[in-house]
């Protein structure tokens, strides 16, 4: 093999080279954040397991059956240590989102235009902000509703009868109300999804509409698969969604105008 055709591919080689060292570094940030995170919130655990069971307690508090009080149960010696575990990584991960939507940019940044950069930079601010607004729905509205709903079939024992008492888990209520949270969590992400869609020409406003009767009935489908079977916390995910969708029509048509004009201007500047 000649000098020459070596170095022509130790040069081709380099780009994949310093690619994969950037990956690496920004990789090593983002796991960096999140153990740091993970410590921290491990530390302070058992108050941010007491604040995601603030809806819950509430919620026994005011449909109380009996004089007893009110708690949260384990039945395994190592749940309450790996349900702190999994509720420290859980908002360890929540608080880290900026960093790795950061290092993400960092990393794909520098292969962008110009154009692409604007279009692109906004949907990393958007995507946590209605993460965020999706969690608050669940713990403000919609769990308070299916617990109220739920408590309901409780029955308060007498000469004639058992009582019947919730006795929650404390890692069953866990999974319950992170299930929540991911679910809504991710559904609010359909502007984010839907607008990226459109910008690559994989959606359009257009296309959206026609489809929006279909969309309704897939939405209150999603609705009934991840919230608990009471028609209120359905639709207190459904409506929200519809309005996201027609939301997300509203934005494909300001990016397809965004697209028309600059489309117009290179064929000006052509001519």
């Amino acid at each position: 093999m000649s000098t020459d055709t070596q170095s022509n591919q130790d040069d081709s080689k380099m780009p994949l080279m310093e690619h994969l060292i950037e990956l690496r570094k920004r990789l090593m940030w983002s796991v960096l954040t999140l153990f740091i995170m993970f410590l921290l919130c491990f530390a302070v655990a058992e108050q941010l397991f007491e604040f995601l069971s603030v809806p819950l307690r509430d919620a026994l508090l005011e449909n109380a059956i009996s004089e007893r009080q009110q708690r949260l149960i384990f039945t395994d010696l190592t749940e309450v240590f790996f349900t702190y575990i999994k509720v420290a990584f859980f908002f360890a991960a929540f608080i880290s989102c900026p960093v790795f939507l950061t290092q993400i940019w960092l990393f794909i940044a520098p292969g962008l235009y110009k154009n692409e950069k604007t279009a692109f930079a906004p949907f990393l601010v958007a995507s946590p902000i209605l993460f965020f607004i999706g969690a608050a729905l669940v713990y403000f509205v919609i769990f308070p509703l299916a617990a109220e709903f739920f408590l309901g079939f409780q029955v308060q024992g007498g000469e004639d009868n058992l009582a019947i008492e919730l006795e929650a888990k404390v890692n069953e209520y866990l999974g319950l109300i992170m299930k929540l949270i991911f679910a809504f969590g991710i559904c609010f992400q359909l502007p984010v999804l839907m607008t990226l869609m459109a910008r690559v020409g994989m959606a359009t406003s257009k296309g959206m509409a026609e489809k929006r009767k279909y969309a309704i009935v897939g939405v209150f489908i999603v609705a009934a698969i991840f919230t608990p079977p009471d028609p209120l916390s359905q639709l207190a995910l459904a409506i929200p969604i519809v309005l996201l969708y027609e939301f997300s029509i509203l934005m494909a048509k300001m990016v397809e105008k965004k697209k028309a004009d600059e489309e117009s201007k290179e064929l000006v500047s052509g001519e």
